[in-house]
């Protein structure tokens, strides 16, 4: 049996930025990306904890050390800049795996969404 479990958390980043004339995803600052091994064209939930908001799509790696939490496209309507995120990744595997897989969870600092 496969099961779907968390396999990468980013808990509590600001927006950044909200573009609608982008095509579309999240752009993540690739030093958060790298410590919660999320590649670039994952599929990722976002949970915002401002409006109860929850989304899918897709991360594109932003620049190193700014910190950057964008939602693109359609994405854009359902944050404002400031909004406080949850980010999650998923990986599907065995169910016994899964009983001592342990997922990377990132705590960034709040004000900066960088690592400390």
């Amino acid at each position: 049996m496969k099961i779907t479990v968390v396999k990468s958390k980013i808990h509590r980043v600001k927006v950044t930025g909200a573009d609608l004339n982008y095509i579309g995803s999240i752009t993540i600052d690739e030093d958060l990306m790298d410590a919660a091994n999320i590649i670039e064209g994952e599929k990722i939930q976002i949970v915002n904890n401002n409006n109860g908001e929850r989304l899918e799509t897709y991360v594109i790696p932003g620049e190193r050390k700014k910190g950057e939490i964008i939602l693109n496209g359609a994405a854009s309507r359902r944050v404002a800049v400031g909004d406080v995120v949850i980010l999650f990744t998923y990986a599907i595997m065995d169910f016994e795996a899964a009983k001592t897989f342990k997922p990377w969870i990132v705590f960034p600092n709040e004000e900066t969404n960088l690592l400390t």
